[in-house]
């Protein structure tokens, strides 16, 4: 029995030149260019991103939970309770607040100025009032529905218009003069059948004793811009 044996010749055999390995050559170099850019994006971006890392652990160790006022407290309101909340937040070492554990020390004492919701309480904000500042003087109004916009509110800037008043009552202002007086409201208490409202405003004392002589219902109150005059 024969055995039939095919031998492949060197010429069966693929066949590359030298000019075809340089080309294969400078495609690789070239593609390995191309993917650098690729690959230094890509550990800058896991940089940047460890780093971001680092960065918003360190700022969330330094939270801590503090006192916040969790509705509008008048100044002269005492503190109750349920007008602090608890937040936690970053503060700079050089920032006075009161913290969550110290609630018993501010609760039932009176606020010394006008706060806002929100605003984070500090030890200079109880205790006695801090307005009026020197040389200032605080003076009441009350008003009706109409005679003050709705949104005033504690911390605003006013103009108090002088209005003449009916028949029978006063119809010039007063006689140490002026018919408008700029002031910053310090707090709005409304009373409980919602027909009159005291607002309570903070200017010079000499102006003050002007507008309390003024009589009721005869001011008129316009609400101010920030820079307004």
């Amino acid at each position: 029995m024969s055995t039939n044996t095919t031998t492949r010749s060197d010429t069966d055999r693929p066949w590359i030149s030298n000019d075809n390995k340089r080309s294969f050559s400078r495609l690789r170099t070239t593609n390995r260019r191309r993917n650098l850019p690729y690959l230094l994006l890509g550990v800058l971006l896991v940089l940047v991103c460890v780093g971001g890392f680092v960065l918003i652990s360190l700022n969330s160790g330094d939270r801590r939970p503090v006192l916040a006022l969790a509705r509008d407290v008048s100044v002269g309101q005492v503190l109750t309770a349920q007008d602090l909340r608890q937040v936690n937040v970053a503060v700079d070492p050089g920032v006075a607040v009161v913290g969550a554990d110290q609630a018993a020390t501010v609760v039932g004492r009176p606020l010394a100025t006008s706060l806002s919701t929100g605003a984070l309480l500090t030890p200079n904000s109880v205790g006695g009032a801090a307005v009026p500042t020197s040389g200032q003087a605080v003076a009441a109004l009350a008003l009706k529905p109409g005679q003050f916009p709705h949104e005033v509110a504690a911390g605003a800037r006013v103009s108090m218009v002088f209005v003449p008043g009916q028949a029978g009552t006063a119809t010039s202002p007063p006689a140490d003069g002026g018919t408008a007086w700029t002031a910053v409201v310090t707090s709005v208490t409304t009373s409980p059948n919602e027909q009159t409202t005291v607002i309570s405003v903070q200017l010079a004392e000499a102006t003050a004793r002007q507008v309390a002589a003024v009589p009721a219902g005869q001011l008129s109150i316009v609400m101010l811009s920030a820079g307004g005059r």
